[in-house]
């Protein structure tokens, strides 16, 4: 399955995938890409995430983009519009790539997200990830399924505020959650605008 382009935008903030306009800036958001994945506040529970270089950061943009016309998974940037800068990322995973990486009785669509400490405690990804899910389950996506660490409570916060509820435990380490798209359609139908609330550091 193919998803239709994911834009959302407010005064603030940009959430878009890689456009054709960012060939200009690959370095740039190489660094950006680098930056929040090197960044100890984001990888407090997902160690395993870290790049350890700019080279690094430069395969992970490149295999994203070619995934991404693979329809393997759809990577989606957190733009600050003020300072041009990536502060966060989402990327949603078809069930066909988390074959190759969990082993599960049945694979939905999975979402990851990565927030720089520079927008921490500014709820952003609160208030987008609702949204982003309101936007799949248009395109026809209803289950989306999310691994997270048990003791990283903003994130399991973050997936409760977007209808996410706890199924079980994953590993020793992890638990699965996956949305109750019944209820995204009660909460989410008669939204049209959004309000996002940012406050990363300009020198971050």
């Amino acid at each position: 399955m193919m998803l239709e382009t994911i834009f959302l935008e407010n005064e603030e903030l940009l959430v878009h995938s890689f456009r054709s306009q960012d060939m200009d800036h690959f370095e740039k958001l190489t660094q950006d890409i680098f930056s929040i994945l090197s960044d100890e506040w984001t990888l407090k529970y997902i160690p395993e995430k870290r790049l350890h270089n700019l080279q690094q950061a430069e395969l992970l943009l490149q295999t994203a983009i070619l995934n991404y016309h693979s329809r393997q998974n759809y990577l989606h940037f957190i733009t600050h519009k003020a300072s041009n800068k990536v502060i966060g990322m989402i990327d949603v995973i078809t069930p066909e790539l988390a074959r190759k990486h969990y082993h599960m009785d049945y694979y939905p669509f999975f979402i990851e997200f990565y927030l720089s400490s520079a927008a921490s405690g500014c709820y952003i990804m609160t208030e987008i990830l609702p949204k982003l899910m309101e936007e799949l389950l248009r395109q026809g996506i209803s289950k989306i399924g999310a691994v997270i660490n048990r003791e990283n409570i903003a994130a399991r916060r973050v997936l409760e505020k977007a209808n996410f509820e706890f199924k079980a435990p994953f590993d020793v380490i992890q638990d699965f959650y996956q949305n109750n798209h019944q209820l995204e359609k009660v909460c989410c139908s008669n939204e049209h605008t959004t309000t996002y609330t940012t406050c990363p550091k300009s020198n971050s």
